[in-house]
């Protein structure tokens, strides 16, 4: 729908770019012609605007349109550098983790370095099914768990140490890929805000909702550093998950969300120094 006969200020250049700013922020993603249309000036003046902001650092210019920067993927550190970071952290989140798992369960764990504290922390459980995309998992996880272990084919992500790819295999070589069913989803993010989980990769994205939706139960891990992040790619709403699990109390709006939306937070303070 054309807004063009809004309030002839938006057609002043500062207020304009104001508002194509502002537009931008809130949608993540706009063409050229959608802000051409809302704002009732032509693409090439739009396109000048855009040219500005891009240099202002205030909207990421792209092929057709801008994206709001803050959303925009960032290069992922390897993994060996993100397993130093937070580790007590993560570790408090690994064992409250695998406390939500009960033995014989079928598990889906998707790739990270929290994901790698709840492997560690099932060494109490026998007869566990784990499916992952995580590369490293395998030797992380104490085999005296194990039933079965299964790792998802697809693209792999040497940064990551993960494959990106169906949540699925094959019947056999050549034939078609069969479903999966799991008990539990435990799948860690990038970021958590009021708006839902995020992550920073669209294929990894993808491929975390997938795994939510072979889930009769899911829990989200992340540390608290995680919270009050939009990234680029929204994996789901709040209330696809029944547990979130981190390492401090969530802010209080976000745990008032949490709550409409029927999440139970889980988590764990650090140890009191001596």
């Amino acid at each position: 729908m054309l807004h063009g006969m809004e309030d002839d200020s938006t057609h002043l250049p500062a207020s304009r770019k104001a508002a194509v700013v502002a537009i931008v922020t809130e949608a993540g993603q706009v063409t050229v012609q959608a802000l051409a249309d809302r704002l009732g000036v032509s693409a090439d003046t739009i396109r000048r605007d855009l040219d500005q902001l891009d240099g202002e650092g205030l909207v990421k210019r792209t092929r057709g349109g801008a994206v709001d920067p803050t959303r925009m993927p960032r290069m992922d550190p390897s993994l060996n550098t993100r397993i130093q970071v937070h580790p007590a952290a993560k570790e408090r989140i690994g064992a409250i983790a695998a406390g939500l798992v009960t033995d014989g369960d079928v598990l889906i764990i998707n790739a990270g370095t929290t994901a790698l504290a709840v492997a560690r922390h099932l060494r109490q459980h026998r007869g566990l099914t784990i499916a992952t995309n995580n590369l490293r998992l395998p030797a992380e996880v104490p085999t005296k768990c194990l039933r079965d272990l299964y790792v998802f084919g697809g693209d792999v992500s040497l940064v990551a140490q993960a494959t990106i790819g169906p949540v699925a295999f094959p019947v056999s070589l050549g034939g078609r890929d069969m479903d999966i069913r799991c008990d539990l989803a435990l799948v860690t993010v990038g970021g958590v805000s009021l708006d839902g989980y995020f992550t920073g990769n669209l294929a990894e994205a993808a491929m975390m909702r997938k795994m939510l939706e072979r889930a009769s139960n899911v829990a989200i891990l992340a540390d608290s550093s995680k919270i009050d992040r939009r990234l680029f790619v929204q994996v789901a709403e709040l209330e696809a998950a029944d547990w979130f699990v981190t390492d401090r109390e969530p802010p209080a709006e976000l745990a008032a969300a949490l709550r409409r939306s029927n999440v139970e937070v889980l988590w764990s303070p650090p140890p009191e120094k001596p």
